[in-house]
């Protein structure tokens, strides 16, 4: 998760320099950003750390998508968690062939658990937060390689591995919730959670799949689809845990209304699902294959804006995000292309199967719910949408800060109904 206040500050003063011509600058060689992270994300709190990022565009012809880039952070948020990231993408040292690897190591202290199956696990808003908490340390790491078909159709393959602690979260405010315990914690006890799940475990998976993509700039497209399918294949022989298939499908498309690029319309739809009985701990993700990184999910910043993160698990789920992009100023200062801009966006996403889950046939009478739905899971299931804005200020049609704020149209999806994030790059 890559987040930046200070350079905000930056880009705003840049509008009022001198040298304000606005003639494409082609960038060439490597360029570096290196800056301490002050931001901030509903889910996680504050962010403070540091980020660097390096792209080389090489001698000539490749600007404004770089031939290679790296990216580092290390970040501590307020609210319990940690985050350390290392990610690399070349394109020429295999003739041919596109590579990315990554590797990542999580702490969340206070992870969001709101139960499975959306809607069918009832949240209160009156609960102290620290009920709908849990504890997750994972490693995580891949290398993923693409190549050319014919056109612009790419076969994609790769191999990914996480290894999940899964531990209760530790908290004096457990003494305020019901029975003393996270609804985690109850899941593990009436057996919705299998015993031989809540500690965690591995997962070591290959990844094989398709891509369409006819983008004219990768990190700030104006026109093309991208679009993605893909299986995975964790299988026990290769130490995971609890074997699991597990499929892949999104289409985007940037739709220009005006030649320049400056007004887009972009839309990204997605499903994704489970064969087998795959461990809890695997669902809540949003899965990649080729540069990046899996990322949570369903909820939050990356996916759905203003839903509460991890609100929506499930065997399969689905979601979409629609957004119309302006740009309505672009700079050159100091040989620096700046471009500030605005959008508009609208999400929603649901649960499409269920999760199975071991459900006892009756529920002991002394449990101190004030909400049964919370453990009966009889809630009916359907889209949970939010809406939204915010602004974007992108450096050289790669680097781009991201100001929003959504706000989820049921109070089950957000108990303060609205998110707010201050972080990097499009949505897709």
């Amino acid at each position: 998760m890559k987040r930046i206040f200070p350079m905000l500050i930056a880009l705003l003063l840049a509008v009022a320099a001198p040298a304000q011509n606005k003639k494409a600058v082609e960038k060439t060689g490597f360029s570096f950003g290196a800056f301490p992270i002050v931001a901030f994300d509903q889910d996680k709190g504050f962010q403070l750390g540091a980020l660097a990022n390096i792209y080389d565009f090489g001698k000539s012809g490749w600007y404004p998508n770089p031939r290679q880039q790296m990216y580092l952070e290390a970040s501590w948020f307020t609210k319990g968690s940690q985050l350390y990231v290392l990610s690399y993408d070349n394109r020429f040292l295999i003739p041919g062939v596109r590579f990315s690897f990554a590797a990542s190591f999580s702490n969340e202290k206070a992870l969001d658990f709101y139960g499975f199956n959306g809607y069918e696990s009832f949240y209160d808003k009156t609960l102290p937060t620290s009920y709908y908490k849990m504890g997750r340390k994972v490693p995580y790491g891949k290398i993923d390689f693409t190549g050319k078909i014919v056109g612009k159709l790419y076969w994609k393959f790769g191999y990914h591995f996480k290894y999940f602690i899964i531990d209760e979260y530790q908290n004096d405010n457990l003494k305020e919730v019901p029975g003393g315990k996270t609804l985690f914690s109850w899941y593990k006890d009436l057996g919705f959670i299998a015993a031989d799940e809540h500690k965690g475990g591995m997962t070591s998976a290959w990844r094989l799949g398709l891509c369409y993509d006819s983008r004219d700039i990768e990190n700030a497209p104006t026109r093309g689809i991208w679009a993605d399918a893909f299986m995975e294949w964790a299988p026990k022989w290769m130490g995971t845990n609890k074997p699991y298939g597990h499929y892949y499908a999104v289409m985007r498309q940037y739709i220009p209304f005006i030649k320049n690029g400056n007004l887009v319309f972009a839309y990204r739809a997605s499903v994704q699902g489970f064969l087998g009985d795959p461990a809890f701990y695997v669902l809540p993700y949003e899965s990649v294959l080729g540069p990046g990184y899996d990322r949570d999910g369903f909820g939050g910043y990356r996916t759905l804006r203003g839903i509460m993160r991890n609100r929506i698990q499930g065997q399969a789920v689905c979601y979409f995000n629609t957004e119309l992009r302006w740009k309505f100023l672009t700079v050159n200062v100091f040989k620096q292309e700046l471009t500030f801009g605005a959008n508009a966006f609208f999400d929603g996403g649901r649960v499409l199967k269920k999760y199975h889950t071991t459900i006892p046939s009756y529920l002991p009478t002394d449990i101190p719910f004030p909400h049964p739905d919370q453990l009966d899971m009889h809630g009916v299931e359907k889209f949970h949408l939010a809406a939204g804005g915010g602004l974007r200020f992108i450096l050289n049609k790669n680097f781009i800060i991201a100001v929003d704020y959504g706000r989820a149209i049921n109070r089950q999806d957000n108990g303060k109904g609205g998110s707010f994030y201050v972080n990097t790059g499009y949505l897709f």
